[in-house]
């Protein structure tokens, strides 16, 4: 099945003129048709203060069989939707938007988009994040008191609990640690570290914050945080912080407050209600009462005021360069009451007058299409629209690990359902966003990809995949050397350091091989993404950028050769492998790509 059919369009600098517009800009817009589609004249319809207008596109260009149709819009409103309109011979006509071409009327919710809010920070661009679990990363072995609620064990001797009881299990990793490890991340290869929570707290996972004002001392404290960001950002290293805006701590100070005092001002920063526990919780959670927005207080002091949580953290000495804001898509949330977008655009405001370049990323765990549109998060963790699709490719027919949230085990799907899965979460939201979500083939709460696919070879084609499309590559630490855990808390087992004949090398080698191929290409890091080929075993896709363009195959079993034109791929003959070693066969004006698999190639096509 092949998915060019004609005409392409995306958000990225081969399409759209003006990456970074201001109202009241004009930007030109670019669609690519083959010839041989049998187009004879291109519109452009947008919305202008929500009612539709049409402007005509003029053939700019005829190259490699494809015709370049080109029209200006002014961009009148913060968000401009906009979709192509293709007129074909014999009275046919068909719609071009964000998730391909159409020969029906479609809705307004696959459009293009573009925004004129402010760009997220400039270095996320060529961003590679790492994340590390703070109590299972490396320990500094400094002796510290334990809390009541730890259970002291063993790094290499104790068995992470798959269930509740890992919450207490105390392993001992610590700031300090990661500190002396930062030697590894750099050569390794990613550029930014996110932490999962380090404010004390009464689990060793730490979203149930007793206070928001101080570092956990079981990690090091305040200082070590501070020698921490210090170090990594003298090694070009960034470091995220991860924020629960949603609740805190059944003994988070403001709650303690709030339940001793009726007349406290904490008093408000909770729904209160009849039975138990008496107040409402995440998920029912005793110990996570959730916040209360109605609380201007509450504003002031965790997002908006003088000094808040927000802010502090960003400003030295600390000088986080962003957060990853817990369930996200819940805060704010509680029956009639909606503070989330509100809440969004608060945070992004706040951290921009602390901080130069923040980085702010929400989690969401299914569909964030209809809410993000980059004037609040400046993206998500992608688990609906990469992590589940890039399972249910590569996971085998018999898995029995359950699908992300979801009361059935992971199915076993085909390529193409899985590129239309790709293409439209991709395609729903704007540009800008899209390439600013983390992708990521799972977390601290999830299993573990080598556990997921159950073959080092389908993981191989996973981090080709994850490296190779549009969003901030995200590695759980532990992956690149094959860790397993089958359960969120099965996959946060320490880090064996000093047990490097377990390491699973050829892993660890294929992803420093593809860290640093994303990290030096420009088509990789910022470019357009284009569908060249769908099979059910066998994905083929570029991604394009003025002055270069990588062709990438991904296949999960073996098949027969794949063959396309030269020109789909612009391919003119010369072609460089950057990664998987195989040679691209050109002759009489088709290109043919292996089909071996499980496989993974990544070319340069000139």
């Amino acid at each position: 099945m092949t998915l060019i059919d004609g005409a392409h369009h995306d958000g990225s600098a081969l399409y759209v003129d003006n990456q970074v517009p201001d109202l009241g800009d004009k930007v030109s817009l670019r669609a690519r048709v083959s010839v041989d589609a049998g187009v004879s004249s291109v519109y452009v319809r947008f919305l202008r203060d929500g009612e539709p207008h049409f402007v005509e596109a003029k053939a700019d260009r005829t190259a490699n069989g494809e015709c370049w149709w080109q029209a200006e819009v002014e961009l009148h409103n913060p968000v401009t939707s906009y979709r192509f309109l293709l007129r074909r011979e014999h009275r046919r006509y068909s719609w071009l938007n964000g998730t391909g071409s159409h020969e029906h009327e479609v809705t307004d919710d696959e459009d293009f988009r573009l925004t004129t809010f402010a760009p997220p920070p400039a270095w996320a661009k060529e961003a590679v994040v790492y994340e590390i679990f703070p109590d299972r990363f490396a320990a500094s072995r400094a002796r510290r008191d334990l809390p009541a609620w730890a259970v002291p064990c063993d790094w290499y001797e104790t068995s992470v609990a798959e269930h509740g009881e890992a919450a207490t299990q105390v392993f001992g990793g610590d700031l300090p640690g990661i500190e002396a490890q930062l030697g590894y991340v750099q050569d390794l290869g990613p550029n930014v570290i996110y932490l999962t929570p380090f404010f004390p707290a009464t689990s060793v996972h730490r979203y149930d914050a007793e206070t928001f004002g101080a570092v956990d001392q079981l990690l090091g404290g305040d200082r070590a945080l501070a020698s921490l960001a210090a170090a990594a950002h003298n090694r070009g290293i960034r470091l995220l912080g991860d924020l629960t805006t949603n609740h805190c701590g059944s003994n988070h100070e403001w709650f303690k407050a709030a339940q001793a005092d009726p007349s406290a001002p904490e008093r408000g920063f909770y729904y209160w209600k009849e039975g138990t526990p008496g107040y409402a919780c995440w998920y029912d959670y005793p110990s996570l009462p959730k916040f209360n927005y109605t609380s201007q207080a509450l504003w002031e002091r965790l997002i908006s005021g003088p000094g808040s949580v927000t802010a502090r953290w960003l400003k030295a000495p600390y000088s986080l360069d962003g957060w990853r804001i817990d369930v996200a898509n819940m805060t704010g949330r509680y029956g009639l009451d909606d503070f989330n977008p509100a809440i969004a655009r608060a945070m992004r405001s706040a951290m921009a007058a602390a901080s130069p370049e923040p980085l702010l990323i929400a989690e969401y765990g299914h569909d964030f299409t209809h809410e993000v549109l980059g004037d609040g998060w400046h993206g998500v963790m992608n688990y609906a629209g990469f992590t589940k699709p890039a399972w249910a490719w590569l996971a085998p027919k018999d898995s029995n690990i359950m699908f992300l949230g979801q009361p059935v085990e992971i199915p076993r799907t085909s390529g193409r359902l899985v590129a239309r899965n790709l293409a439209e979460f991709l395609g729903r939201v704007p540009w800008r966003v899209a390439t600013h979500h983390f992708s990521l083939l799972c977390s601290h709460d999830t299993p573990r990809i080598r556990t997921v696919t159950g073959d080092p070879a389908a993981v191989r084609v996973g981090a080709a995949l994850l490296f190779s499309f549009p969003g901030i590559p995200m590695v759980f630490s532990g992956d690149e050397i094959g860790l397993q855990g089958a359960t969120g808390e099965g996959s946060r087992k320490p880090f064996p350091w000093d047990r490097t004949e377990n390491w699973d090398r050829e892993t660890w080698k294929t992803y420093k091989e593809l860290i640093a191929l994303r990290k030096s290409s420009l088509a990789l890091s910022v470019g357009g993404f284009r569908w060249v080929h769908v099979g059910d075993d066998a994905l083929v896709y570029l991604r394009e950028a003025p002055g270069q363009r990588m062709l990438i195959l991904l296949t999960r079993a073996s098949g027969p050769d794949i063959v396309i034109d030269a020109t789909a791929v612009g391919c003119s003959g010369e072609a460089h492998n950057y990664f998987g070693g195989a040679a691209l066969r050109v002759h009489d004006g088709k290109v043919t790509l292996p089909g071996d698999g499980p496989m993974a190639q990544i070319w340069e096509v000139m």
